[in-house]
């Protein structure tokens, strides 16, 4: 298909030309999705802007007291191979390692996963159990959205019209916690998942594996990445012994609700992936502490 390409040397051109060209232009920097779906016909813009050439986005700054900040532009790549990342929040770079190919998380990038907003996407479940927040720059002001409230649908987000997503913020993790991330596919990283689940789990310090806080995400079992609340419910301040923890598991596979007819598996396989999977990974998160 025919699109007229535009180019942004920084922030404030890229706004004025988003909203110039109001709901003809998309955005692209790794490009990794979008072409996939251009090729495809699933989209079909006037106008591609290129935010790729924008200095400053492609960062990553932990401060102690403060937390985490990642520039949008920060590619996959990075995520998954920074020692700061590893040592401080390694479930980012557990799930960075986890989407598509070596030569694809070179060029793909964090906000471009994200902003793509499928429910599978790698980044969306780890950052969501981190209680991140995204920081969106527009027209008029900037504003911080949770990234639980980011999502709105397959492909949608609360971007508005002239908005670009220009960081991701990631709090202090509170002592004793872990944080672990899953990606469950047929051929490995290459292929989108058919179920991922991050969990974070903050344990009692004097009182363990008495859970303090968790936070469990599921990917790929709903419109957006989905956190199963009554399960979590279950395990918060509770002796997460193995009756618990299965119990836990079994209700957040109930509360997964995958569309019927996906490709990628069906209803019942991926909800008994959902209880396998996620009681996995908080039995490892307990042992890991």
């Amino acid at each position: 298909m025919r699109f007229d390409y535009l180019e942004a040397k920084d922030v404030h051109e890229a706004i004025e030309l988003l909203c110039k060209y109001n709901g003809r232009a998309k955005v692209i920097a790794g490009g990794t999705d979008l072409l996939l779906q251009i090729r495809n016909k699933a989209l079909t813009p006037e106008y591609i802007l290129d935010i790729a050439g924008i200095s400053g986005l492609d960062y990553i700054r932990y401060d102690e007291n403060h937390g985490l900040r990642i520039g949008a532009l920060t590619t996959i790549r990075t995520l998954e191979t920074s020692p700061e990342l590893q040592q401080s929040y390694p479930i980012i770079s557990q799930a960075a390692s986890q989407l598509g190919s070596v030569a694809i998380r070179n060029v793909a990038t964090v906000g471009g996963n994200l902003c793509n907003a499928m429910p599978s996407a790698e980044t969306a479940q780890a950052l969501t159990a981190l209680s991140a927040r995204v920081l969106i720059i527009g027209p008029d002001k900037e504003r911080i959205v949770s990234l639980e409230d980011f999502f709105t649908g397959v492909g949608s987000t609360v971007l508005e019209a002239g908005e670009l997503m220009s960081e991701i913020q990631v709090p202090v993790l509170p002592p004793n916690t872990r944080g672990l991330y899953v990606k469950h596919s047929m051929r490995g990283t290459t292929e989108l998942a058919i179920v991922n689940v991050a969990v974070v789990v903050t344990l009692e310090p004097e009182r363990r594996p008495v859970c303090k806080d968790i936070k469990i995400v599921l990917g790929a079992v709903a419109s957006t990445p989905m956190r199963p609340r009554e399960a979590e419910e279950i395990l918060r301040g509770k002796h997460m012994d193995d009756e618990l923890i299965n119990k836990a598991a079994q209700v957040a596979s109930e509360e997964a609700h995958p569309r019927s007819g996906s490709i990628r598996g069906s209803v019942e396989y991926k909800k008994a992936m959902v209880k396998v999977l996620t009681a996995k990974l908080v039995r490892q998160a307990i042992a890991s502490q």
